[in-house]
């Protein structure tokens, strides 16, 4: 989703909360029963606006929250069974899946506004993945700066945060501040 809330058809959102959010619950709890018997591992795909909230992407970083939030209460429910929960911000990954992502009239976005040839690419992202769930690893942020940086900032400096994802959102080509 790419919009600011206030242009943003409330049926965005609830598209934007379908995949994101009830996508990633409808999977576990189907699968968990499964998982739970060989103490496997739920792994929630999330972002870095799972951790901070970006301008622009209002339904997503809510999704991503309440994503967040859902996994991370999972993780303590099953303390003592063994299951394993990662939640996981790969960053700015080299797939298309930016050209579906929905303008304020939930319409598609089309060619994204990022240099795809500048990110991790889909294969780099799942290595990185299948070391962390060997390691059962609590959370894996990948990215320095825009990953692991912005959520150490964010704890102490949430008000930096803010303003430093502001004027880099607003720098992307057809950004709603412009």
């Amino acid at each position: 989703m790419r919009a600011l809330f206030i242009d943003t058809d409330l049926s965005v959102l609830k598209k934007v909360m379908d995949v994101n959010f009830w996508g990633t619950v409808y999977c576990t709890k189907y699968a968990l029963p499964y998982l739970l018997a060989v103490k496997g591992s739920v792994v929630g795909i999330s972002s870095i606006a799972g951790f901070i909230g970006l301008p622009g992407r209002t339904g997503y970083s809510a999704s991503k929250f309440a994503m967040h939030g859902f996994l991370q209460t999972l993780r303590t429910e099953n303390l003592k069974n063994g299951l394993h929960v990662l939640l996981a911000a790969p960053g700015f990954t080299g797939t298309n899946v930016r050209k579906s992502a929905l303008t304020a009239n939930g319409s598609q976005q089309g060619e994204t506004p990022r240099a795809e040839e500048k990110m991790m690419t889909a294969e780099e992202v799942a290595r990185h993945l299948a070391k962390a769930i060997i390691k059962r690893k609590r959370t894996l942020v990948l990215t320095f700066k825009e990953g692991k940086l912005t959520v150490f900032i964010n704890k102490w400096w949430p008000s930096l945060i803010e303003k430093l994802s502001y004027n880099h959102m607003a720098k992307e080509p057809d950004s709603p501040f412009n």
